[in-house]
């Protein structure tokens, strides 16, 4: 079980190449509970969840409750290409002094893909691998940015599964995706917070999408 803090989002607005682009973003995420990031394309999906991530900094606002408790998985899978499925999951897990692999291997259907290079997988496959490694961080916040991308309607019951699991034992979700993934999840817009300014920022905002 996971310690039951909740991550708070207060008036928080962020950034994206030096422009603003939500304001006044608020929103609490207790043990248990999924929440599905939505929006167009664009409208700052992507920068919210690197700012609670804790990657770049926000303008205005305060995140609390996160700390090191968030474990964040973008669309980079982070493999290490000349390493083995478990290597890859053994290097994880002594990184974050977590006991074991065979959950996340199992979870993901990894077991026949154990000895092959990560770098000789295919998309979907280093997919589920990186979505894996989310199980081996013993961190309760899980924050995912279109975390099924590659993945086929199998791989994508898989992940949800994975995320089920974590919820029931207390942890919790922050998901940006597009697609229905029949959890039960709240749904929160960030269309409604779309910042009004075009007013420039400073050089120290980076350019991300």
């Amino acid at each position: 079980m996971f310690d039951p803090h909740i991550l708070s989002v207060s008036d928080l607005s962020v950034a994206r190449g030096g422009l603003p682009v939500l304001a006044g973003v608020g929103f609490d995420l207790v043990p248990g509970q999924a929440l599905i990031l939505r929006g167009p394309n664009g409208s700052g999906k992507t920068t919210l969840l690197r700012t609670i991530a804790g990657l770049q900094l926000p303008l205005q606002g305060a995140i609390s409750g996160a700390d090191d408790r968030i474990a964040y998985a973008a669309h980079a899978d982070g493999l290490k290409s000349m390493l083995s499925v478990t290597e890859n999951l053994l290097f994880w897990a002594e990184i974050f002094g977590y006991p074991q692999i065979d959950p996340a291997l199992d979870a993901y259907a990894l077991r026949p893909l154990a000895t092959r290079l990560a770098g000789t997988l295919s998309a979907g496959q280093k997919r589920r691998l990186g979505l894996a490694r989310l199980m081996i961080t013993g961190r309760p916040v899980w924050v995912l940015d279109e975390p099924t991308v590659s993945l086929d309607s199998s791989a994508v019951a898989m992940f949800a599964d994975a995320v089920r699991a974590h919820l029931a034992r207390g942890g919790s979700a922050l998901i940006a995706t597009h697609i229905d993934l029949g959890l039960d999840a709240d749904v929160f817009d960030v269309s409604a917070f779309r910042a009004q300014t075009n007013a420039r920022l400073g050089a120290s905002d980076e350019a991300f999408l």
